[in-house]
């Protein structure tokens, strides 16, 4: 078994998979890795199944140090990695000798990197999870959802040879994000439509694992009120306020503001790793046409 030795963390920085599935009935949300893409590219870097354990690292600071000899595969955002004093970037796999210390220091460029270990890192699985979720108090390294914290050690049991590299074009892309229409959609005023979808945004400040405000022209919704329903990933509320919400991973399971609809999972990815303040563009797409992009790009992880 191979280890590596926490010596810095944050509460950003958390054990993650693809999440839970087949709970929400019970009022267990999904939680998982925000940015699946890189998630998966890093697990592909190694030969793992998509959806090993991995640490998603938000925004830097986390260190761990190797207690043996290690490889392990990072991908997605580039936080200013470093082994020791030597840099290295996102989207490749690598080796850690012992006592090497690898470190993530500050965004350059995206928001979550992703660091995956041969076969998954160890955890226990809580309603066939191992994801991270604070607020329900699942997952993690100790099944009760809590941060990495210093001191702490993960540990892997696989093994592997692989030393890749990912291209530069499997970065994401600046491309405006993806939305499937909401059943709310035609209770919109049109000029509120054309808002939506023909003006810049900007994340709010107010960010977090549940969901991300859009900041722009307030929209207005003009149909009656609404029963809570079950809430999608992705889906896109609007408040009384009129500034949209982006719901992702670690959202509630039920809500009653009016939907603009749901970004595509491929657009979910690229807004993980958008940074407050930066600007995003949404543009309405079918589902049918969303559906063929998302198998299209699956594609790529068995064609490499």
């Amino acid at each position: 078994m191979s280890r590596l030795l926490i010596e810095a963390s944050t509460a950003l920085c958390l054990l993650q998979d693809a999440g839970r599935f087949g709970v929400r009935h019970l009022g267990v949300t999904q939680g998982g890795a925000l940015d699946w893409v890189s998630m998966s590219w890093a697990n592909w870097l190694l030969g793992n199944p998509l959806d090993a354990p991995v640490v998603e690292i938000t925004l830097g600071g986390f260190t761990v140090q190797a207690q043996g000899y290690c490889v392990l595969a990072l991908a997605g955002a580039d936080l200013g990695a470093y082994i020791d004093e030597r840099a290295i970037s996102p989207g490749r796999s690598f080796i850690l000798q012992k006592g090497q210390r690898l470190r993530f220091t500050q965004p350059h460029r995206g928001a979550r990197a992703y660091l995956a270990a041969p076969g998954g890192f160890d955890a226990p699985k809580v309603l066939g999870s191992c994801a991270s979720v604070g607020r329900e108090a699942l997952g993690g390294l100790d099944g009760f959802g809590r941060a990495l914290a210093e001191g702490a050690t993960l540990a892997y049991c696989g093994t592997s040879s692989n030393l890749r590299e990912l291209p530069v074009e499997q970065l994401h892309p600046a491309a405006p994000l993806d939305v499937i229409l909401g059943a709310q959609i035609g209770q919109f005023s049109g000029q509120s439509l054309f808002d939506a979808f023909n003006t810049e945004w900007a994340l709010d400040s107010r960010a977090d694992r549940m969901g991300m405000r859009l900041l722009g022209t307030p929209l207005a919704y003009q149909g009656a009120s609404l029963i809570s329903e079950g809430i999608p990933l992705g889906a896109i509320q609007v408040p009384p306020d009129g500034q949209p919400i982006v719901l992702l991973n670690d959202r509630q399971t039920i809500g009653g503001y009016p939907r603009l609809g749901a970004l595509t999972p491929l657009s979910l990815a690229r807004l993980a790793q958008c940074l407050p303040g930066e600007k995003v563009r949404l543009a309405p797409v079918m589902q049918e046409t969303a559906h063929r992009e998302h198998l299209s790009y699956l594609q790529r992880f068995m064609n490499r």
